[in-house]
């Protein structure tokens, strides 16, 4: 399926899940890269279809102060770049409709973030760009809801769209996820990727600093792929410690390839039941 929502991505004929992964934002071009070509070195070995992901800017803080880019510009300049030296395709966010044409003349996929997945200007914008539009579940909003979020992109006349579930809301500083949401959204014959990084962030904390359990990713990793996930979604790093945004709830580079092994093994299980 992520064939046809994004034309020339690698091992689309694998049978395998595809992969959406990299920093939360883009730091700088060294960093970038470097963590470009250690998960395409992985998903080539795995044969995973892998789209880079990295936020060219960050507009949904906490506090003031927090880092929120490098610069736009800059920023995408640098997503180009690692989608041609790389052959990979390329994904990031945007907040308002006029990012949209912007964006897109440097990426392949625009993604909604969750808390502007009801913003229709932003859905229509997305998707009168022609690239695939990836809309993440708000925290607020159940999977059925997300029908109207995928008819907005598709009445608009794209039928590239993907739906990625980052969780529910519980209480005011935590996350849980309901995994009967990937076969409602399943149902709506778009792909479904799982979040399984910003799913565990404990958001609102009284630092103003978002804090994370990045001990559970493998667990919401096994289960999404064992209810039927398409794809995955996974910030990494080299140092998360040390990451500009979202460190706290992120992969560290060197677990990916294991983790990823492991997920196969639950992918060709599913499948043979």
């Amino acid at each position: 399926m992520i064939a046809a929502h994004i034309p020339g991505i690698k091992h689309a004929d694998s049978g395998n899940f595809f992969l959406m992964a990299g920093p939360c934002v883009i730091e700088g071009e060294e960093i970038a890269l470097r963590i470009a070509e250690r998960i395409v070195e992985i998903t080539d070995k795995l044969r995973i279809p892998y789209i880079f992901k990295g936020s060219y800017r960050k507009a949904n803080r906490s506090r003031i102060d927090s880092f929120t880019g490098i610069g736009d510009e800059t920023a995408l300049k640098i997503l180009n770049k690692v989608s041609k030296e790389f052959g990979i395709p390329t994904v990031t966010d945007i907040h308002e409709s006029g990012e949209a044409a912007f964006a897109a003349e440097f990426v392949d996929v625009l993604q909604i973030p969750a808390f502007l997945c009801r913003q229709t200007d932003l859905l229509v914008a997305a998707a009168k760009t022609g690239k695939t539009v990836n809309i993440k579940k708000g925290q607020f909003l159940s999977a059925e809801s997300m029908k109207f979020a995928v008819d907005k992109v598709m009445d608009s006349g794209n039928q590239k769209v993907i739906l990625t579930d980052r969780g529910n809301s519980f209480g005011y500083q935590d996350l849980i996820v309901d995994f009967r949401g990937i076969p409602v959204m399943k149902s709506f014959n778009v792909p479904v990727v799982m979040d399984c990084t910003h799913s565990l962030q404990q958001p609102n904390q009284t630092t103003g600093v978002t804090g994370g359990k990045p001990a559970l990713i493998e667990t919401i990793a096994k289960a999404a792929i064992a209810v039927g996930a398409d794809g995955l979604f996974i910030e990494t790093h080299p140092d998360p410690q040390h990451a500009k945004s979202d460190g706290a709830n992120m992969l560290h580079l060197n677990n990916l390839e294991n983790l990823l092994t492991k997920l196969l093994k639950i992918r060709e299980a599913v499948k043979e039941v």
